[in-house]
């Protein structure tokens, strides 16, 4: 199981009531699961041609067991030839945020060593990045085509306002995604469509803010934090979970239970 860490509720940017310190994934594990639900990213290199600046690229990716970013690159293409003379480079990964959101949304760079994967590993790194990118089937053999893997050096992890620091790269690599990434935004969506009164009560009973509306803004195996608009302004919270949990079903298995105990 990943690491957990605990942090203070001002990493939350939280407005309310201070309360106990509560357990939550490390930012290594939000990094990794940041990666494998993401599929294309901001790739930065070393400019060839303005030596000094970095050169932006958009890049699909997909990320080995270890975490790793895997580009399938040309040879014509400037970031190819830019990371052929200084393999230095950075991976912007940013969470899909919209209207208002857009700086609480999540997001990582990754700095390290892009360079090519070894002939002994082609086929196995090809079967990764297919399996996320099916469409590049039709290109993936052409001989200017090569698969480059990005090595990290360092993380620096950004989960909205007040929530930030730095990974190491070796706590990346032990960490794996959270095993509730996948079914998340259905679990959000479900819950600021069909339960804003129940959102409301756990605030008030496990956080001591009284609001009138609640938004559910995210979800892991150990809680979720709330948006909640109340009389003295917009307020956030995070509330741990009674358990842990590793699924769509056992989520809502214990978000009634709290429920439950609430009333």
């Amino acid at each position: 199981m990943s690491s957990t860490e605990t942090t203070a509720p001002r990493q939350h940017a939280s407005t309310g009531p201070a309360g106990p310190v509560l357990a939550e994934p490390s930012h290594a594990e939000r990094v990794r699961t940041l990666l494998a639900l993401a599929q294309v990213a901001t790739l930065s290199t070393q400019s060839r041609k303005h030596p000094g600046y970095p050169f932006g690229s958009l890049m699909p990716f997909a990320t080995d067991e270890a975490g790793r970013a895997i580009f399938l690159i040309s040879n014509m293409a400037m970031h190819t030839q830019n990371l052929k003379g200084d393999p230095r480079c950075s991976l912007f990964v940013g969470q899909a945020a919209s209207g208002e959101d857009v700086l609480g949304a999540a997001r990582a760079t990754i700095v390290g060593n892009a360079e090519p994967v070894p002939a002994e590993e082609v086929a196995s790194v090809r079967a990764i990045y297919l399996a996320r990118h099916p469409g590049s089937s039709y290109w993936v053999d052409f001989a200017d085509f090569g698969f480059f893997r990005l090595e990290p050096i360092d993380l620096y992890y950004v989960g909205g306002f007040g929530v930030m620091g730095w990974v190491q790269a070796e706590d990346y690599r032990r960490s794996g995604p959270d095993p509730l990434s996948e079914a998340a935004p259905g679990i959000l969506a479900h819950m600021n469509a069909d339960h804003v009164d129940s959102m409301i009560l756990l605030a008030r009973v496990h956080s001591g803010l009284d609001a009138s509306e609640a938004t559910m803004t995210s979800v892991d195996r150990l809680g979720f934090t709330l948006r909640l608009k109340t009389s003295e302004g917009m307020k956030g919270t995070r509330i741990n979970f009674l358990r842990e949990v590793t699924d769509a079903r056992q989520t809502r298995t214990v978000l009634v239970e709290m429920v439950r105990q609430a009333k």
